[in-house]
């Protein structure tokens, strides 16, 4: 909480759009991934202070860089490392003007593009990949990137541990691949973009079911992925599909900040610009006919963006592409998805039949009570909405099902009685996914 410190507002706002960057050019100095985020970390902590008594600086990120590269340089020489690797640290002041010829040669002149792909080595495992770019470029905490995976904080820690030795132990360098190699780690920078828009769209823990500066920083990756990667189909696929959920943000939540289900939302506010642009991007991926899991993802959303009302929505085809994406990526989300789909076409018991083969989400307690509660069966819905309930650990989202089980108790004519404790690290996620299901 910033209170009304103008200092720490704008540090919170340099932090939320510059952690990546800052990481990212420490690392490139000291080719320590663990030393480069405990500099950064020094850096932005020792800025509070210094900015209340100097003023803001008139470029906070070289600030920042230079602090956090001066503070690994130190430590480097604490630890005696050796005058070779000093001399290499050694320069001048980083500016926005430094230009890195490696950068040119790969095509990579975006500092977090050019983190986000050199994480993606292909000597890590692609979940090793993905978790390394989600702490290191999005800063997101061990929990956050835990609820990602739906595994426990304490097995994703293990897991950072683990990919940290093995960089060391490997000898896993801090260097762009040229040009020619980076197709074979655009498969994995698109996951790390698809969960940071995910983690951005609905967001673990905290007041506020959205975080804007992530959806943010995950659409202008995957507009920059898909620009330097134009001949991937997917690359666009996933770009046009980010563009179709972030045209709802606007209507998503309340004025209390209470997330607003799709079918409710105000559709006049939502984003025509980025419906237009994600449609006409959609249409170039599919030219190429090689259509993957974005692409489909992306109709889904483009059916709903084009639906004059939450009537008129097409659920015949969406559950359609549904099968076709459940194909490609049989994985508990889509099946959860899936099943929402086909409640829709076919009612709430056909949806609640497929539940069982589902398999554990998340979502599936928040999903089943849903389904219980279109199907008129309030007493057992509010029964799943106190587990959903207590397992939502986003205030927003706590309220929205809290205001559920209101309802179902109420309708039911029974009091809503307690609920469960919030849950640890596996808490829900955003009421339905990313696959356009969501609000």
């Amino acid at each position: 909480m910033t209170g009304g410190d103008p200092v720490a507002a704008v540090l919170d706002a340099v932090f939320r759009a510059e952690w990546g960057r800052v990481v990212a050019a420490v690392i490139g100095a000291v080719g320590d991934w663990d030393l480069a985020e405990d500099a950064a970390q020094e850096a932005f902590a020792a800025a509070l202070p210094a900015w209340r008594r100097d003023g803001v600086p008139d470029i906070p990120r070289a600030w920042l860089i230079t602090t956090a590269r001066n503070r690994a340089v130190d430590r480097v020489r604490r630890a005696r490392v050796g005058a070779v690797k000093l001399r290499g640290l050694a320069g001048e002041a980083v500016t926005d003007l430094d230009v890195d010829l490696d950068s040119l040669d790969s095509g990579l002149t975006d500092e977090r593009l050019r983190l986000l792909y050199t994480c993606c080595h292909p000597a890590l495992s692609v979940e090793s990949r993905v978790t390394l770019a989600l702490r290191t470029l999005c800063g997101l905490s061990t929990a956050e990137i835990a609820r990602t995976f739906l595994v426990p904080e304490a097995t994703m820690a293990k897991r950072l541990v683990r990919t940290r030795r093995k960089i060391a132990l490997a000898g896993i360098p801090y260097r762009v691949p040229p040009a020619h190699l980076l197709p074979e780690r655009t498969t994995a920078v698109l996951h790390v973009i698809y969960l940071m828009f995910h983690e951005g769209y609905a967001a673990t823990a905290g007041p506020d079911l959205i975080r804007g500066d992530l959806c943010d920083r995950a659409v202008d990756l995957a507009r920059l992925v898909a620009e330097l990667m134009s001949d991937h189909p997917e690359a666009a696929g996933l770009h046009a599909l980010l563009l179709l959920l972030d045209a709802r943000r606007a209507a998503r939540v309340d004025p209390g900040g209470v997330p607003v289900p799709l079918e409710d939302q105000d559709r006049d506010r939502w984003d025509a610009a980025r419906i237009g642009a994600g449609l006409a991007t959609v249409r170039h991926a599919l030219r190429r006919e090689q259509i993957g899991p974005y692409q489909l993802q992306a109709l889904i959303a483009a059916c709903h963006a084009t639906a004059p009302t939450a009537a008129d929505t097409d659920w015949a085809r969406i559950a359609r592409l549904y099968d076709r994406l459940l194909v490609l990526v049989p994985s508990s989300t889509v099946r959860l998805n899936r099943a929402v789909a086909i409640a829709m076409r076919d009612g709430p018991q056909a949806g609640l039949d497929l539940l069982a083969a589902a398999g554990d989400h998340p979502l599936r307690p928040a999903v089943h009570a849903d389904l219980l509660r279109r199907a008129g069966r309030a007493g057992e819905a509010a029964t799943h909405y106190r587990v959903a309930v207590g397992a939502a650990r986003n205030d927003a989202e706590r309220a929205f099902l809290t205001r559920r089980l209101d309802e179902c108790a109420e309708a039911d004519g029974a009091p809503a009685g307690p609920v469960p404790p919030a849950a640890g690290p596996d808490g829900l996620g955003g009421l339905g996914g990313l696959g356009g299901l969501g609000g």
